[in-house]
């Protein structure tokens, strides 16, 4: 492979507006000064001419091997190219953002979809808050109580895998992430229902609902798999993830992925690729 591609720019110089780059090597960028197809391009070239004078021709990058140069022209196309005369995309089109999509989170750019852990929360305390059984018959996940909790499950994106766990007892169900965490006060069942009217077998899910700190913060999720917490499935002393944070990542962890699928029957990375394929149509 050799490094003798650049990647350079046409300028006006009547205005000195950048109005085309390209990649080459050897006198490639002097090509195009004389072309004559039908282009917005040569045109420019042409206007140039007639007024006297030559387009300015310098090199942006040099020593580049053909895909980084490649790179490099799709970079400045793309940043720039609403003011440009390339008729052409450039090449790695498809590993760049969309125009015009800077308003919105991507995924694919700002977020992927993940395989998580998340811990129900549940406890025998007298301020526990959650419930296992509530959030498998209402489709959610909640934490709260501060902001090192409710920044956990803020975190969570839509189209995100759980895998739900009750301590002492083990994994309880898989689920994909429908709605990003709101706090229980704004939260919607998928049924339109607000928290405060749900028969909820744990009350203190509402508790400091109007303290945007302190309160529980809800995400919505499409249980794929679920089971009472009696019927929980762990395997002490294998290896498997049990964290104490509300939630974690189980990149790292096969033995447990591998565990969930086999007990219940699942794929994780297909119901990923599914999110991917449901949410974002990629």
């Amino acid at each position: 492979m050799t490094n003798d591609y650049y990647v350079y720019v046409y300028i006006d110089p009547r205005n000195y507006e950048e109005f085309y780059y390209g990649k080459g090597h050897g006198s490639r960028k002097n090509a195009h000064l004389s072309d004559h197809d039908d282009t917005e391009k040569t045109r420019r070239i042409s206007a140039i001419k007639r007024s006297g004078l030559t387009p300015i021709i310098r090199v942006i990058a040099r020593n580049l091997s053909q895909d980084e140069a490649l790179l490099v022209e799709k970079t400045l196309l793309w940043k720039l190219g609403r003011t440009l005369t390339n008729k052409s995309s450039g090449h790695f089109a498809k590993h760049f953002r969309p125009k015009n999509q800077m308003h919105k989170e991507l995924y694919g750019f700002d977020f992927y979809n993940a395989l998580y852990f998340f811990n129900v929360g549940e406890t025998n305390k007298p301020d526990c808050r959650r419930l296992w059984d509530d959030c498998r018959k209402f489709g959610f996940l909640s934490a709260g109580g501060g902001s090192r909790y409710k920044s956990q499950i803020e975190d969570l994106e839509i189209g995100d895998i759980v895998i739900a766990y009750v301590s002492k007892f083990g994994y309880v169900g898989v689920g994909r992430v429908m709605k990003k965490a709101v706090p229980v006060l704004d939260a919607k069942t998928k049924l339109g229902e607000n928290f405060r009217e749900l028969p909820l077998l744990q009350k203190n899910l509402l508790v400091n609902g109007s303290n945007l700190n302190l309160c529980e913060y809800v995400a919505l999720v499409d249980w794929i798999y679920t089971t009472p917490k009696e019927s929980a499935k762990f395997r002490k002393n294998y290896g498997l993830a049990s964290f104490r944070s509300v939630k974690a990542s189980l990149q790292n962890q096969p033995k447990t992925i591998s565990y969930i699928e086999s007990e219940w029957g699942l794929d994780l990375k297909k119901e990923l690729k599914e999110s991917a394929k449901l949410f974002f149509q990629v």
